[in-house]
């Protein structure tokens, strides 16, 4: 089990939409974007609407945050200059489904041709974290008896209560649209890492799945860096609320670590995970959560006060406390991404002022915290 007693480094793949300014509906056009940025840190995702960075692995959630506000500033700026937007959400409000696209990889034209209609729904981004864990084994042990504990993470993240136009009702109705694949929900338990690897085999052989990129569980083993990979979240339009759950993430990787070597053992009941989930995406902040330690509702809040203070001497080891107590306080005064669209609409009723609230939050990247609260400052 080597390196399970290192310090745990954090990093952050974000998912952007690229809208029309004109008309603030999401445009097809991230190709115009990507063909001016540094592939090692942007990408293509499976719809052409869509950009995705990549952060460097961090101990400090201060150079975390300023790596994320750099990526931003980068790809905001080359967007001005071809008179494109950029929004960081679940979900954008304003969509014109005939003028969408699956980007010209051999892979995502095999999914449109394999899932049809469900990879045209694919109008959605969220945010994923990962957490270092070098040990393949332990990733997968870590990744399952987390399960219980990530539904206040996408609480936190909730931004896509608009679809097609539409108020759903919902905090995170991305996280809706993507329970449909087969291969999403909370992982199962495995006894090692070669039985879960069997496991992707025996999918593949089905030809339900084409590879093992197609694993969509709420948090998995990466396939390609040696971490444990939080999938559930929304992209969130603020960079201090991915700040958030990466600091409340990371201390939940520690925690299950020292608990295995501790010989601690945690039942997880997926049924119980998959209720919790929606409860969460039904109602984010605004309503109730479940708490993961009763299995009874009670208000969000609560259940993410108690879920903080039982991660506080893993915030305290890495140095992230009085940080993440900073943003939880202001992340709960505001209320989520999802709250403040609502709140935008019913000004004036106009979508378009949901989208100008997505993209001013989302250009808002720097980060200077000197060493008290952090301070946000606009890009424009």
């Amino acid at each position: 089990m080597e390196g399970d007693e290192e310090a745990i480094r954090v990093g952050v793949e974000e998912e952007f939409h690229v809208v029309d300014l004109s008309t603030r509906r999401l445009a097809a056009r991230a190709d115009l974007l990507l063909d001016s940025l540094p592939p090692e840190s942007y990408a293509r995702e499976l719809q052409r609407s869509t950009v995705e960075s990549n952060s460097a692995p961090f101990m400090k959630l201060d150079d975390l945050a300023r790596d994320l506000g750099e990526l931003r500033r980068g790809l905001v700026e080359q967007a001005d200059a071809v008179e494109l937007g950029i929004v960081a959400a679940g979900s954008a409000p304003l969509v014109e489904r005939r003028e969408q696209k699956v980007s010209q990889e051999p892979r995502y034209e095999q999914m449109l041709s394999d899932y049809q209609q469900l990879t045209r729904d694919q109008l959605i981004c969220g945010t994923h974290v990962h957490a270092q864990v070098r040990d393949p084994d332990l990733a997968v042990a870590v990744a399952h008896r987390l399960t219980p504990w990530v539904p206040p993470l996408l609480a936190l993240s909730a931004s896509s209560p608009y679809w097609d136009g539409e108020d759903t009702g919902y905090a995170s109705y991305r996280s809706l649209i993507w329970q449909r694949w087969p291969t999403a929900g909370p992982i199962d338990k495995y006894d090692s890492a070669a039985e879960y690897d069997e496991m992707i085999k025996e999918l593949i052989r089905t030809g339900v799945i084409t590879d093992p990129g197609m694993i969509y569980s709420d948090i998995r083993p990466s396939q390609h860096v040696p971490t444990v990979e939080l999938r559930i979240c929304d992209s969130c339009p603020r960079v201090e609320d991915i700040v958030l759950i990466a600091g409340l993430f990371r201390a939940m990787v520690a925690r299950e670590l020292q608990e295995i070597r501790q010989g601690v053992e945690r039942t997880v009941q997926l049924a119980a995970v998959r209720a919790a989930s929606w409860q969460a995406a039904r109602s984010g902040l605004e309503g109730e959560l479940i708490d993961p330690v009763s299995g009874v509702p009670r208000p969000a809040p609560v259940v993410i006060r108690r879920l903080v203070e039982g991660l506080r001497p893993q915030l305290e080891e890495a140095g992230d406390a009085e940080l993440v107590s900073v943003l939880l306080k202001e992340a709960l005064a505001r209320g989520t991404s999802a709250e403040r669209q609502r709140r935008a609409f019913a000004r004036r009723g106009r979508l378009t002022d949901v989208v100008d609230l997505l993209l001013a939050e989302t250009r808002a990247y720097g980060w200077d915290r000197p060493g008290d609260p952090p301070a946000y400052r606009s890009a424009s």
